[in-house]
């Protein structure tokens, strides 16, 4: 059976995640803070509304003319900021098949007493499990673990960190040895929140089983 590569699969900035598939279908996530423009993206997922994961502006920079882009339904009216070919909503539960791929929407939302304002249950915001070269990859979004986090089964997962707003990254460690994926890859940290060490810190947490892999490019 066909597994993603590893190498394919880029974690350019904070929460901006770019996959390539074996067939060359390029996916983004939360494009933010990119200092190129390489215009290459066939799919855009944004998980929420905060300016660090829907920003318009990186969104541009990664569109071309046939760009589709997912957002929320929560977000439905916001998504006319960005430029995109055509608009798919999604809530939790629901499933759409794009190109190559399977995408799949879950549930992101704090549930940590410290963090409840910033992404309340009730916002509707979520993450994605994406089935593509036959490999599952969860990209959660911003959330800690709650009881709609800890039913997702995946291959490789990527999961914020930096604390304050998501889960730090000793919380991050407990929640992947719950969901024991094949690979873990951290993410929103080394920017707004996080720091390198904490990625490290992570990594020391996680069972041994599971192959943490530290993809951070800036």
């Amino acid at each position: 059976m066909a597994h993603l590569d590893l190498d394919n699969i880029h974690v350019l900035t904070h929460s901006c995640i770019r996959i390539q598939s074996a067939a060359g279908t390029v996916i983004y996530f939360d494009p933010y803070q990119l200092t190129e423009a390489p215009h290459d993206a066939d799919f855009v997922l944004v998980t929420h509304a905060h300016y660090d994961h829907f920003s318009p502006e990186d969104i541009e920079r990664v569109a071309k003319d046939t760009t589709e882009l997912v957002v929320p339904a929560s977000m439905a009216g916001g998504a006319t900021q960005a430029k995109a070919a055509r608009v798919h909503t999604m809530q939790a539960g629901e499933h759409i098949e794009l190109a190559d791929m399977v995408v799949n929407a879950v549930p992101a939302y704090n549930v940590e007493p410290g963090r409840l304002g910033f992404h309340p249950r009730e916002n509707a915001w979520i993450g994605y499990i994406v089935t593509i070269d036959g490999t599952r990859v969860y990209v959660a979004g911003d959330t800690d673990q709650n009881p709609d986090t800890l039913q997702v089964s995946c291959d490789i997962a990527l999961i914020p960190i930096g604390g304050t707003y998501t889960m730090d990254p000793h919380q991050a460690a407990a929640f992947i040895n719950r969901i024991m994926p094949r690979v873990a890859i951290p993410t929103h940290y080394g920017s707004i929140v996080g720091t390198m060490d904490d990625a490290q810190a992570f990594a020391d947490e996680v069972d041994r089983r599971v192959e943490v892999v530290l993809k951070l490019e800036r």
